[in-house]
């Protein structure tokens, strides 16, 4: 059952980012030859007018197929006959599909939900380190470490990743701006060598109205997305290792402890999962949509194309590095099930 949810969830993720790309091309007057969703053999596949439309065996992926995207063509309505700028929405549009179904399942699951919390401290904790080092009850916390906080997560966030558990703090206290340095929070040793921080204080939950709502859900993917964008830069600077990724197997086994927890948990993670996919695309990575960006840039600023062998071969580099990226923590992934 696992296995199945965590097929639909990938399975709608995968389509609504091909979709983005689909129906911009369409809107372009680009030749669509055919829309994919999976990988490999085809299961079912039906032709309407010009477009193939096929689902495939493996649901770890799917295309989009324009006419001459990837080689040179002599057709009117071929996506290398079209202006730069429309070739970059195309291109873009599945992230952004990505990030509005983000938005949408956030809706959802906050519509669903018994109220909205809100940065604003609520109570402490007995002897609480925070509350004798400077926050008070009713404080809204504008900033942490120079951060904006958008939502709660953000603050559970930031203190979490905040090594030595003292931070600089701004709060909006009786409508003015106060700057807290030095608010500490206790640190804790883990059995297994790392360490926890106390979070010692509540925050306020509001009622639901239309606006909080709305503004919630847009503060709340605003945030998913900067903590995605963190994650990524803590990675690279070396924060992270391939033990802390996870692959197919992984968010499979993710998505099934999300849906025993109940629908709202596996809103919560399916909203991550494709905010991730449209941020990660962008990313200026041969075979991601943000390494054609980069061409297409390049393109504008040249004012002429590079030759589309030399962009496939690089786009096939690409590809194969993150193919043997997915091998490698997919192994890592079926280690920490045992």
């Amino acid at each position: 059952m696992q296995v199945i949810i965590a097929i639909i969830v990938f399975g709608v993720i995968i389509a609504i980012h091909e979709f983005g790309h689909f129906i911009v091309a369409k809107l372009c007057n680009i030749r669509v030859n055919e829309f994919a969703i999976g990988m490999g053999p085809a299961l079912i596949k039906r032709s309407k007018g010009e477009t193939l439309y096929a689902l495939r065996a493996i649901p770890i992926g799917g295309y989009v197929k324009m006419e001459g995207e990837d080689e040179s063509s002599d057709d009117d309505r071929a996506f290398n006959k079209k202006p730069v700028y429309q070739r970059m929405l195309v291109v873009v549009a599945g992230a952004v599909m990505n990030i509005l179904l983000g938005f949408i399942i956030i809706l959802i699951a906050t519509l669903m939900s018994d109220g909205i919390s809100t940065t604003v401290i609520a109570s402490f904790n007995e002897n609480a380190t925070s509350h004798e080092s400077g926050l008070k009850v009713d404080d809204k916390i504008l900033k942490i470490n120079g951060r904006r906080m958008f939502v709660d997560a953000d603050i559970v966030y930031e203190l979490l990743n905040d090594e030595d558990g003292i931070t600089q703090i701004l709060v909006e206290r009786n409508g003015e701006k106060v700057n807290l340095d030095n608010v500490k929070f206790d640190i804790e040793k883990n059995e297994d060598g790392t360490q926890s921080i106390n979070f010692d204080f509540m925050v306020y939950g509001q009622k639901k109205t239309f606006t909080n709502v709305v503004k919630f859900t847009a503060d709340k993917t605003v945030s998913t997305a900067r903590i995605i964008w963190l994650t990524l830069t803590d990675l690279l600077k070396g924060k992270y290792g391939i033990n802390d990724l996870s692959g197919p197997i992984g968010v499979v086994d993710a998505i099934g402890q999300a849906s025993s927890m109940g629908l709202l948990q596996l809103l919560a993670l399916a909203s991550f999962i494709t905010i991730n996919v449209g941020i990660f695309n962008l990313l200026p990575i041969p075979a991601l949509d943000g390494g054609r960006i980069v061409f297409l840039i390049i393109e504008g600023i040249r004012r002429r194309p590079i030759k589309p062998e030399y962009e496939g071969y690089v786009h096939f580099i690409g590809l194969a590095l993150l193919l043997l990226l997915m091998v490698i923590v997919s192994i890592s992934d079926v280690v920490k099930l045992f």
